[in-house]
């Protein structure tokens, strides 16, 4: 099932509609990195639709390009009708131009709302064309406006036809010419009976004469209730054989440049048409390591999986190559976080300020999608960005993660981070129903904070993270050594006065900063944590998100009329 828009166009003398049944797939424009996804709403391609959100912001951008010189509207509609829809209507008159928020009550002309809350920011009628760009709140407190929940943005607008046999909403095939696919999974593999394994496998994928795109990834799983995440890391040239072990235990740890993610409750992930993740050709003959994490909570014996990632690519190659940036915090056993903890706040800094050290051209990163990750103590996950000493925006967040429901999501428009800027992963974790410290590792009762930057173009870079300066640290706390400083954290008494002190401390101590490149050659810096606060949402979001959720049917239609001019 689908978005609900509504579109009509014609002159002001006429209002009669036409229900156009359309099954859609989302596509993105290349034009305005604002402007992401577009979608021609008729068959013969008069009326285009161009639209992307800030979730953080709460706010959804349209452009709707029409080839007529009358007027044009555009709607929601909770049935397909007219009958309760939200509608603007728009054009460019005698007196010059019009815009109007309204409300229809059936097949007439819709009302004006009293409180007018779509914003045109521009409206030109040229050539036998009108282009309307507007703009207003995902959610709004008017009750003549139906509220576009996030909820629906992702499930809606990126999401089309819904499974008949599940209940999860997936990503829009695109299915670009000369397309194939191949897998990368583990093969007849017995899972250990033990609670947390991580299992890697090193190997080639197939080789091409040409270098291709990658547009899509689909997880492939075999056992739901084992397979916690997956990661696919490409090797530096240096990786000749393959190899089949426990992960980190060997030549495994020199794979580290991310290539795919998917995490559990996740599905397929689609790339922006701009770009695709480059394979063969001259991007190399790379050995590639597979990452299976597997929580075996009952600890099973005689499992057997043979999960992985599928792989779809085309040989017409897009505009960019795509990368994955990994950012956040230093996966490390000597983090720790302390019990009893409501709300404990960690960070991990990723200054771009250092990518040349490791690049001989680096450039900006336009930054498309991204996946957040923690483990079972993680409630919240924010990517803050800030630019001269000062934040500009949140880059993500997710304000209730759930360990089990773990996906790449779309930022709904690309935004850039220039090279200088910097980005901090900012997690919070609930501790409060244990008794000892948790600390960072592998472990799922072990945590992260990571987030995994989709972007393009693509650089030669593996990671950008950080690292509390441990020396810094026990000074601070007023330890000589690091078995001084283990003594007073496993016996200090930790309560709200402590946690919030340790948390103080670890923010404003230096942080070690660490760039890494494809070939494992890293940068070794000192940094500060730059502030971060949290981007107040439009207002009425929170009041009213759910408001008119249940009219909004998520059945896709579109009501087209071609009236004379």
């Amino acid at each position: 099932m689908g978005w609900c828009p509504l579109f009509c166009k014609g002159n002001m003398g006429t209002l009669s509609l036409v229900l156009l049944l359309l099954s859609v797939q989302w596509s993105w424009a290349q034009e305005d990195p604002l402007l992401p996804f577009s979608e021609h709403l008729d068959p013969e391609l008069k009326v285009r639709l161009k639209w992307g959100f800030d979730e953080i912001q709460g706010t959804i951008l349209f452009e709707l390009t029409v080839n007529t010189s009358g007027w044009v509207g555009f709607g929601f509609s909770p049935k397909g009708g007219m009958t309760g829809a939200d509608i603007v209507i728009g054009g460019v008159g005698p007196e010059g131009r019009y815009f109007t928020d309204r409300h229809a009550g059936g097949n007439s002309m819709p009302v004006v709302d009293q409180q007018q809350n779509y914003k045109l920011l521009s409206l030109i009628e040229s050539d036998g064309k009108t282009v309307m760009k507007f703009q207003r709140l995902i959610g709004s407190c008017d009750e003549n406006d139906l509220p576009i929940t996030v909820s629906l943005l992702n499930h809606c607008l990126l999401y089309s036809i819904q499974r008949e046999s599940s209940s999860t909403p997936h990503m829009p095939r695109v299915n670009p010419p000369n397309s194939n696919f191949f897998d990368i999974t583990m093969v007849n593999f017995t899972v250990p009976a033990k609670q947390t394994h991580y299992h890697c496998k090193i190997m080639r994928a197939p080789t091409f004469d040409r270098k291709q795109h990658i547009y899509r990834i689909e997880p492939v799983i075999t056992n739901l209730d084992l397979v916690h995440h997956l990661l696919l890391y490409r090797c530096p040239l240096t990786v000749t054989e393959p190899l089949e072990a426990e992960c980190y235990t060997g030549v495994d740890r020199e794979c580290m440049e991310t290539v795919a993610v998917w995490g559990v409750g996740g599905g397929a992930f689609e790339f922006p048409e701009v770009a695709g993740l480059p394979i063969g050709g001259n991007v190399g003959d790379f050995f590639y390591r597979l990452e299976v994490h597997y929580n075996n909570l009952n600890k099973s014996a005689d499992r057997v999986d043979n999960s992985g990632l599928r792989f779809y690519y085309t040989s017409e190659l897009r505009q960019h190559d795509a990368a994955v940036l990994g950012t956040g915090l230093v996966i490390a056993p000597w983090y720790a976080i302390p019990p009893k903890a409501k709300s404990f706040l960690t960070y991990g800094m990723c200054d771009t300020a250092y990518i040349p050290e490791v690049l001989e051209t680096p450039h900006d990163l336009q930054v498309f999608s991204v996946m957040l990750h923690t483990h079972l103590a993680g409630r919240k996950v924010r990517v803050g960005h800030s630019r001269g000493g000062k934040q500009i925006d949140l880059l993500a967040a997710d304000e209730n993660y759930d360990f089990e429901y773990q996906e790449v999501t779309n930022l709904g428009k690309t935004k850039p981070v220039k090279l200088g800027d910097k980005l901090l992963v900012e997690c919070t974790y609930n501790t409060e129903n244990r008794s000892t410290l948790t600390w960072g590792g592998f472990s799922t009762s072990d945590e992260m904070c990571l987030a995994f930057l989709f972007y393009y173009p693509a650089m030669n870079l593996s990671s950008c993270v950080s690292f509390p300066d441990v020396t810094s640290l026990g000074s601070a706390m007023g330890a000589t050594d690091l078995v001084t400083w283990l003594y007073m954290m496993f016996t200090k008494t930790w309560n709200d006065t402590s946690i919030n002190q340790y948390q103080q401390t670890l923010k404003r101590i230096d942080q070690l900063v660490v760039v890494t490149n494809s070939n494992n050659n890293g940068s070794h810096n000192k940094g500060t944590l730059p502030d971060l606060s949290v981007i107040p949402s439009a207002p009425c979001m929170s009041g009213c998100a759910t408001k008119s959720l249940a009219l909004l049917s998520l059945l896709l239609c579109l009501a087209v009329q071609w009236a004379s001019l």
